[in-house]
């Protein structure tokens, strides 16, 4: 008799079905964090080259 409560309340135990939310959204929050980053990074790039390019152009002139 013990092991079929034991089986029912293992059966009806929701604590695992929560931790596996938790592990989902954590999951897909560092997803959208590795996407922002990525994009983040890429666009940076794109504004140093061109401050880069723009920069090795252009010349100082000094009048003393």
């Amino acid at each position: 008799m013990n092991i079929f409560k034991f089986a029912k309340t293992f059966r009806n135990d929701e604590d695992g079905a929560v931790t596996v939310d938790w592990v989902v959204l954590t999951a897909a929050i560092v997803g959208l964090g590795i996407a922002v980053l990525t994009s983040v990074t890429s666009g940076t790039k794109t504004v140093t080259e061109a401050v880069s390019t723009h920069l090795s152009g252009t010349t100082v002139t000094t009048t003393f």
